[in-house]
C-alpha cells in the first residue's frame, strides 16, 4: 500500500490523505469516509469540479 493525497483541482484543497493500493481505491476510500459508498456516488458537482489523487513520496 502507498499513501495518497486527494486534492481539489480548482483550489488545491486537501480532501483526504490515507493509504490505498492505487489512486482509484484512494478515491473510493475518501468517498466512504465522507459517507458515500464509493467515488461514483459523490454528488456530481464535487466530481465535476475535479479531484486528483497523488501518491506521496515519503522516502528521504
Amino acid at each position: 500500500m502507498s499513501i495518497f493525497q486527494i486534492r481539489r483541482k480548482t483550489n488545491g484543497a486537501i480532501l483526504w490523505t490515507g493509504s490505498a493500493n492505487d489512486a482509484a481505491t484512494a478515491l473510493d476510500a475518501m468517498a466512504r469516509e465522507a459517507g458515500y459508498p464509493d467515488f461514483a456516488a459523490l454528488p456530481e458537482n464535487i466530481r465535476a469540479a475535479g479531484v486528483e489523487a497523488a501518491e506521496l513520496d515519503l522516502k528521504n
